[in-house]
């Protein structure tokens, strides 16, 4: 952005120790949207001062989060919001400036690879054994622990990079690959849990299915290993946790619900006081895409 004399004046005015003043020009500098963030980058350069440049830093973490409120507003009105942009949207949270096009190069190298592996005549457990087989020892994808000190176990760019993350992102990019693949495979809410399922219906009509009765599931996947469960290993799991199973725990998780979760697990990656900020501006996404 051409830097006019109002700008020079805003950025004069950001070392000011009055916080009222400093408020003021930040709100102005924010209302200039992000065609103003490589001026605020050149100033970081040519800034000697640390404290300066945490605030400059700061006006640039408002700026892209700004964007990405408008980002999430747009994705979650969709007649259909898809699980994959909705987790690329979650880390451009963490890295505003994601090279988008190079995961769904990444992404699409995945599906090919398993879709010339497929044929009409598998069985729902053959087809899952070709994924899990591709996925899990091919590609080397790990699962961990959840681990609330790894903020990147939560970032679907970075699970790809490193072929390591928990069950919810791992999940993700499970689920990314059977929506591409049209294998009927979704998430179940599950307490404590992040389990996918395997369900006897055609693709077409699992949005509409809300009887969340178990006989609609021929089995569930683990995201961590792409181990495979019966329902009497579920039925033991809610045994052992005292959890007495209802039909909510399985309906399949809807696109928007899977992605406020992974809002809401990421949020607890920033529960320090330096970085609380951003647990709530996270915190706000994710009620934002509840109302």
């Amino acid at each position: 952005m051409e830097e006019t004399r109002e700008i020079s004046a805003l950025f004069h005015l950001i070392d000011d120790p009055d916080m009222e003043v400093f408020s003021t020009v930040s709100d102005r500098i924010i209302s200039l949207g992000t065609n103003i963030i490589p001026n605020l980058e050149h100033l970081w350069e040519t800034t000697p001062d640390e404290a300066v440049q945490q605030r400059i830093e700061m006006l640039i973490h408002r700026l892209h989060y700004c964007d990405l409120t408008k980002d999430f507003i747009r994705w979650k009105n969709q007649s259909s919001p898809d699980l994959l942009g909705g987790a690329l949207l979650v880390a451009k949270f963490q890295y505003p400036d994601l090279n988008v096009n190079a995961v769904l190069q990444d992404i699409e190298k995945m599906r090919r690879n398993i879709w010339l592996e497929l044929n009409n005549y598998l069985t729902p457990l053959e087809q899952t054994n070709v994924l899990t087989t591709i996925l899990y020892n091919y590609y080397h994808l790990k699962g961990t622990e959840i681990n609330y000190s790894e903020p990147n176990d939560f970032l679907l760019n970075k699970v790809l990079d490193s072929k390591k993350g928990n069950a919810l992102c791992n999940g993700i990019l499970y689920l990314v690959l059977c929506d591409l693949l049209d294998i009927p495979i979704r998430a179940v809410p599950i307490p404590r849990q992040f389990i996918l399922a395997y369900f006897d219906t055609d693709s077409a009509l699992l949005e509409e299915l809300t009887a969340g009765a178990t006989e609609e599931i021929q089995f569930y996947i683990d995201p961590m290993s792409g181990q495979v469960f019966t329902q009497k290993d579920v039925d033991t799991y809610f045994k052992r946790i005292s959890v007495p199973p209802t039909a909510s725990f399985f309906r399949p998780m809807g696109t928007v619900r899977i992605i406020q979760h992974l809002l809401e697990e990421f949020a607890k990656c920033f529960e320090n006081d330096k970085d609380n900020y951003k647990q709530e501006e996270l915190l706000n996404l994710a009620q934002l895409l509840g109302e």
